[in-house]
This record gives C-alpha cells, sequence and structure tokens, in this order.
C-alpha cells in the first residue's frame, strides 16, 4: 500500500511535456496505488474500456485530454487532412462505452474547437484543444462541488446515507457526484453515516468507494449489495446518494448495475433516492431508459475475476449487464449543477437547461 492517502492523487492528469495522459489504474486499487501514463489511442481506449479509469465525469475529461494529445500527434498544417485524422481517433475513442453519454458528450466538445476554428493554422487548433481539455477539468470539479451543495440541501447532519457503486472523487476530478454531499458534509461537521453497497460484480463501491470515504475519516460501513434491504428496514438510512452514467429526457436514469434495485427498494421503506448527474450526463435526444444501450461485459468478470479459482460451472451461460435503468417514478429528485429537478422531468431538465444556458443557478 502507498504511504500517501488516495486522496492527494489526482484521478486524472495531463502531461504534456511527454505526452501522456497520465491516471491512476482503478483496477488495482484498494491493494496498489499505481499511476500509469497513456500515450496511443489504443492504450487509452484500453484504459477506459478495462476501467483503468471509470466514473462518467473523469471518463470524459480523459477523453478530452486523450483525443487533445492524439491531435497534437497529427503531422499535417491541411486542415482537411488534419481534420480527417482527428474524426477517425474520435470515433474510435468513443466506441469504447457506449452507456456513458460523458464520453460522446466530451469528445462532441472537443470536436467543435476543431470546427469552429478551421480557419486558424493547424498549431493554434492544437493549442486551443489543450485549453479546452483542461477547462473540462477544471469545470468538472466546479460542477462537482456545485451538486454537493444542493445535495446536502437534502439532508440533515446525522444522518444516514447508502451509495451504489463509486460516484466519488475517483469517477471525477475532485469531490465525486454522489460522495460530494458526504464530503462537504463531512468537511462542515455533519457526521454522516454511510453504507457503501459493494456493487457486484466489479466491486467499485468495495475497491473505491469504501476505501476513499474510509481514507477521508467518514464514517463508512461496507455492506453486500442483498443487505440494502435490511439496513433501510432498520431505520439506518435517510436517503440515497447515487451518481448515473447517462439521464434521460423523461428521468429514466442509467447507472451501475443493481441500481434500480436499491431505488426499488428505497421506495418499499420510504427512503429517497437522489440522482447526482452533472448536466453533461443528461441526454435530452434519449426519450426514455428504453432507448439508452446498455453496455454487456464479459462473462469472467462474474465467475472468475475476484476468485482463485472459478467459481462457477465451466460453460454456464453469464447474464453481465453493466448499467441498469432506473424508472423516474422511483427517483425523488436529480441533483445538477443548476438546481435539483424533481418530477415532471420532462419539464424540469428543460429548466435545468435553461438555467445553464443564461448562466444562472449554479452554486458559487
Amino acid at each position: 500500500m502507498n504511504e500517501r492517502n488516495i486522496m492527494d492523487y489526482e484521478t486524472v492528469a495531463l502531461d504534456d511535456a511527454n505526452n501522456a495522459l497520465v491516471i491512476i489504474d482503478q483496477t488495482l486499487l484498494p491493494g496498489r496505488t499505481e499511476l500509469i501514463s497513456l500515450h496511443t489511442a489504443q492504450e487509452i481506449w484500453d484504459a477506459i474500456y478495462l476501467l483503468k479509469v471509470r466514473g462518467a465525469p473523469a471518463i470524459g475529461v480523459a477523453a478530452a485530454f486523450g483525443i487533445y494529445l492524439l491531435a497534437k500527434q497529427i503531422q499535417t498544417d491541411d486542415y482537411a487532412v488534419f481534420y480527417e485524422e482527428f474524426r477517425k481517433q474520435k470515433d474510435y475513442l468513443n466506441s469504447a462505452r457506449p452507456t456513458a453519454v460523458n464520453l460522446s458528450w466530451a469528445l462532441n466538445r472537443m470536436e467543435q474547437v476543431c470546427v469552429q476554428n478551421q480557419d486558424l493554422p493547424v498549431a493554434e487548433i492544437k493549442d486551443k484543444l489543450k485549453a479546452e481539455s483542461i477547462l473540462m477539468k477544471e469545470e468538472d470539479i466546479h460542477v462537482c462541488k456545485a451538486i454537493g451543495e444542493y445535495g446536502l440541501t437534502l439532508v440533515k447532519p446525522g444522518d444516514g446515507i447508502l451509495t451504489h457503486c463509486n460516484a466519488g472523487q475517483l469517477a471525477t476530478c475532485k469531490y465525486g457526484t454522489a460522495t460530494a454531499p458526504i464530503y462537504l458534509g463531512q468537511e462542515r461537521g455533519y457526521h454522516f453515516r454511510v453504507f457503501a453497497d459493494e456493487t457486484r460484480p466489479l466491486l467499485q463501491g468495495a475497491r473505491l468507494t469504501s476505501y476513499e470515504l474510509y481514507s477521508s475519516g467518514v464514517d463508512v460501513t461496507l455492506i453486500c449489495d442483498n443487505m440494502s434491504a435490511t439496513v433501510m428496514r432498520n431505520g439506518w438510512v435517510n436517503a440515497v446518494f447515487v451518481g448515473c452514467d447517462r439521464v434521460a429526457a423523461n428521468g429514466d436514469t442509467a447507472n451501475k448495475i443493481g441500481t434500480s434495485v436499491v431505488a426499488t427498494v428505497a421506495k418499499r421503506y420510504h427512503v429517497p433516492v437522489y440522482i447526482c448527474a452533472p448536466t453533461s450526463t443528461i441526454d435530452m435526444n434519449t426519450p426514455t431508459g428504453a432507448d439508452i444501450t446498455i453496455e454487456q461485459r464479459p462473462a469472467h468478470e462474474v465467475t472468475d475475476m475476484w476468485y482463485e479459482k472459478p467459481m462457477a460451472p465451466a460453460g454456464v451461460k453469464v447474464f453481465n449487464p453493466a448499467f441498469d435503468v432506473t424508472d423516474h417514478d422511483l427517483i425523488a429528485g436529480i441533483v445538477t449543477e443548476y438546481g435539483i429537478a424533481r418530477e415532471p422531468y420532462t419539464e424540469s431538465l428543460r429548466e435545468i437547461f435553461a438555467l445553464k444556458k443564461a448562466g444562472k443557478g449554479i452554486c458559487p
């Protein structure tokens, strides 16, 4: 174990001098903290697909840094040639994970830099791509803090909070989304009691959420996914905060597999479920959760990954969706950097984007 606290590391960083995207290899946590440098399109694609970098906001920033570095390597002064190669690299990175809308959002935003500055020399376009990628990281930190401020208004000191998967600092550049209210509350003496689902099959809650919360001094208890009903029935949970990888226009949300189970149980025990979602995660072009593509992961993640020997019979069929959809009627509110959206989400999400367009409402 590295002696430094995991919270002292940057989840995603740009090493421009060495033409590298630097990330924490999250597949090795919590046993080993290792920073890895990515230089090629294949390395960046693999890191996203293999979950070495994961979490919607962190994926977006990694993609922005990555496409800048790949654009930097394109050796031409001809804009048409440059843009054609840029598009190839963009489309390749975008294929790494289909459900997380931040990946395509970040890459599309970087592409707009190219399109809007096509009359400039290619060297200047590269400089603007670098500036945009750095701005996106700075914005992520600001956005997460704002989500934390709004989320903190939904709970009170001493409350019990349950979270699923990892929507913490390791999934963003700082604060996290679902953990942002927890970290801000920790700074202000709220003394929350947090329950972290282990989150099968990849154990992001066990390996990542409990690790970073414990390292930060938060009162965190790790539970198996099938224990959430028990802690809610016992009255130990006052609110559920989770992140998400895509929000549909009607308020349905796609998050790590098991989130819909938590939300269904929470409704039974009258515990409000709040989705912490940057507006970059809200896809108004996706009408409902039924329209969200759900990534299917390899069978070995269920049968073999965490065991010395396989824990299932050889050849058994495995269904391993990475995400599930939580229906909007199970959600008490969607916490964004521009405020909290509530039912009917078709209206309130439009209002959130109106605030964003007007530049109003974000917490300082």
